[in-house]
């Protein structure tokens, strides 16, 4: 069931309503962020009915006791919170004495709007007190520029009658993360300083866990236009100043407020004062607008790469949009020490920075939007993990390395016993990345050197993990959970079966080209002979008389329904049914079997491929965000285009059509570059396959035409698609040879092919 709040706006998230009930939705939706750190849509000046205030810092966060009802060995010790962090918008306002709340007083002509090609957020509205009408216009944004920096600018307007109104800029540091399971505040204030640049410290509190401790601190500068100077104040955890106006009918008082933020990952502790009043004294030699105008020029040149243009549905361009900018607002490779969230700087769900998610969703979309530097900065992340991928293993009793399912730092710290054991597939994600960076770029150093080193790892890993089974002669991985989480503890999961395999044949093989790396990393010719028979000889489920590829050992043992037997109000499942119920149902999460032959399609036939989607697509309810775009992506492939744009629809606005009713939660960051996925993998059926890119392209209904740029070694292509033809040129670069429906062709300029000769 979805949601709509949001005006249809291509290039904008715009609203003209409030409704109590919906803020934190509106709060997730209009989330903005640079990289170094991002908020919610919070209100400037508060808000006193249900809302989830939060500011969020790259990198920093907070180890968290986990809670659970009895230990395990192996367990993780605690569980990672990306923590909220200090206010830097607080902005109190009075008007007539009466405290701006637009819970608890009267307002009208309410406006918000996020412009998505430049993240500038502003909103306004008239608000009533005692006869008297007050214009107020807020307008901020995080900049690209100086990632330091939060800015901020306020108008008041006495629309009618005299009004005096009362402003107090502020840094508060008195915040509390929501998903805290005992309901601590996790940071202490170290220092505060008030005057003309008032200052604020924070630093987490002691944790018993050994792991470091961040401190975060800011500095804010103002300036004031039609405004008398109040001076100063301080409070614990709390620091700012007061202005005060008397407005006559007509007249306008401005307040510009910048915040500037440094943390201890970055900056000495000592040096955090200096650090701060240096950036605040560089910032204030610029005007407001021309830190704007910077910041949205850099956001120009990354539209200028990765823009998507669609031509007839503003509801799939608006869709489409408002995920690249989010996607871009998380991340992008500044600082390979950084991943992304699922939640990104949007909300504090599942609370890890770090899941399978970044691997095989979003790798494929910094590859091609993108330099490469972003995506081995990515890359690099993992293996700068790896000694503590190896304590994860070694925690299980096992060899090698095991990536974590949630982290900060490389160690697992997921507080679900059946994700921390069992979905131990994402150990096979990290691996796919390597060879899908090698296979995109052409560039084989990574492979060759740091990325041999994970690969190695991870082949002891599963080498380690199987169990040989006398009865079949095959090797078997029991006691897994697949993609699906709606089942745990299952056998031979498929994917995770063939995932496993394809890791030990990859490595095997890429230690064949540079043997002398083998030599280095203590691997024996007898070790290379096991996993070759590990992966020759792995179990995988399949059901000859369906002619598909079985989940697991008893799927087929359950009674299988399709979704459409479902009543539309026990819908999403996990929210009506019991956990017991969902597990022993037939129902799936998101693709699992499928998931496997999105990644893996060239080793099926296009009827394998067919029938195994024709017959798991139906029990599929895709209640996770990753679940519709690789749908999608497959039923463009075998050609069932209804179904690839209904599921590409879907992946699009998830979010601002609130169709998993979770939004007010956080955006789905991760998931997001499923909608571009679906487009340039799907709808234009992009494929590198033998050095060489090529695309299938089709002209979904309702769509006139769509355009998308690609970057694809030491090349920027730009290509568009008709009900007509597909045209392909080359904006930078030189002339290359790229496939269209098989044929290759090549391009000096554009080339241009009729769409019937599909």
């Amino acid at each position: 069931m979805t949601q709509r709040v949001f005006d249809v706006e291509p290039w904008a998230i715009t609203t003209h309503t409030l409704d109590a009930g919906a803020v934190r939705l509106v709060e997730s939706m209009t989330s903005t962020g640079n990289g170094h750190m991002g908020m919610r849509g919070n209100f400037e000046e508060g808000y006193g009915g249900d809302c989830h205030q939060g500011t969020y810092i790259a990198g920093v966060w907070f180890p968290d006791r986990t809670r659970v009802g009895w230990w395990k060995n192996g367990y993780p010790q605690y569980f990672g919170k990306a923590l909220n962090a200090m206010s830097l918008i607080a902005t109190g306002i009075r008007v007539n004495g009466e405290d701006v709340d637009l819970f608890r007083g009267r307002f009208e002509n309410f406006s918000l709007r996020l412009d998505l090609r430049n993240g500038v957020l502003t909103r306004s509205f008239d608000y009533l007190v005692d006869g008297t009408r007050t214009r107020l216009e807020f307008e901020r944004f995080l900049s690209i520029a100086t990632t330091e920096l939060s800015l901020q600018r306020l108008r008041l307007t006495a629309v009618s009658g005299d009004v005096r109104v009362e402003v107090s800029p502020q840094l508060d540091g008195n915040v509390h993360n929501l998903d805290s399971n005992y309901g601590e505040q996790f940071w202490e204030e170290r220092w505060r300083t008030a005057g003309d640049q008032p200052a604020l410290s924070m630093e987490t509190r002691p944790n018993p866990f050994g792991t470091p401790r961040f401190t975060v601190t800011a500095g804010m500068a103002v300036s004031a236009e039609g405004f008398a100077d109040g001076g100063s104040f301080d409070a614990p955890a709390r620091v700012g100043r007061r202005f005060a106006a008397e407005l006559g009918e007509g007249h306008t008082a401005i307040l510009h407020k910048t915040a500037a933020v440094v943390t201890s990952r970055d900056v000495d502790e000592d040096a955090h004062a200096t650090a701060v009043a240096d950036l605040l004294d560089a910032a204030g030699r610029s005007s407001y607008e021309r830190h704007r105008a910077e910041s949205s020029a850099l956001w120009e040149q990354r539209w200028a790469r990765a823009a998507v243009v669609i031509d007839g549905d503003d509801e799939a361009q608006q869709g489409i949009q408002f995920n690249l900018f989010q996607l871009f607002s998380t991340y992008y490779g500044e600082d390979e020490r950084l991943n992304i969230g699922p939640k990104g700087f949007t909300g504090e769900k599942y609370g890890g920075a770090t899941y399978w998610d970044t691997e095989v969703y979003l790798v494929p979309l910094y590859l091609a939007l993108a330099r490469p530097e972003v995506t081995r900065a990515l890359l690099a992340y993992r293996y700068r993990q790896l000694p503590q991928a190896r304590h994860n293993a070694g925690q299980q009793g096992l060899a090698g390395a095991l990536y974590p399912m949630v982290t900060f730092n490389g160690i697992e710290c997921h507080n679900e016993w059946e994700i921390t054991f069992e979905e131990i597939h994402r150990n096979g994600a990290i691996a796919y990345a390597i060879a899908d960076y090698t296979r995109y770029t052409g560039d084989t150093a990574y492979l060759h050197g740091p990325g041999i080193e994970v690969l190695v790892e991870i082949s002891r890993f599963w080498a380690d993990r199987v169990h040989y089974s006398a009865r079949t002669g095959t090797f078997m991985l029991h006691g897994v959970t697949g993609p699906n989480e709606y089942e745990n503890n299952v056998n031979n999961n498929w994917y995770t079966n063939y995932l496993a395999a394809w890791v030990l044949r990859f490595t095997e093989t890429t230690l064949a080209e540079v043997p002398a790396r083998a030599e280095e990393l203590g691997v024996s010719a007898e070790e290379r002979s096991r996993w070759r028979e590990i992966a020759s000889g792995m179990y995988l489920p399949e059901d000859a008389e369906l002619g598909v590829k079985v989940q697991h050992d008893t799927f087929l043992d359950k009674e299988l329904r399709t979704v459409d037997s479902l009543d539309p109000a026990e819908r999403p499942l996990n929210r009506h049914w019991s956990w017991d119920r969902v597990l022993r149902s037939c129902f799936i999460k998101q693709a699992d079997v499928l998931q496997g032959m999105y990644l893996f399609e060239d080793d099926f036939t296009p009827d394998e491929l067919r029938r195994n989607y024709e017959f798991y697509e139906p029990m599929t309810v895709h209640e996770s965000s990753l679940s519709a775009s690789i749908h999608s992506i497959l039923a463009s492939a075998v050609g069932l285009r209804d179904k690839a744009i209904e599921l590409y629809r879907r992946t699009a606005r998830l979010d601002l059509d609130n169709y998993n009713s979770d939004t007010e939660d956080g955006l789905h960051i991760t998931s997001m570059s499923g909608s571009w996925l679906a487009i340039v993998q799907g709808f234009a059926g992009m494929r590198v396959r033998g050095g060489r890119i090529g695309f299938s392209p089709f002209c979904p209904e309702r769509w006139d035409a769509y355009s998308f740029t690609v970057g694809f070694r030491d090349r920027v292509l730009d290509v568009r698609v008709t009900r007509e033809d597909v045209r392909i040129g080359i904006r930078e670069g030189e002339p290359m040879d790229v496939e269209l429906f098989g044929v290759p062709h090549a391009v000096d300029g554009e080339v241009v092919v009729p769409l019937r000769e599909a």
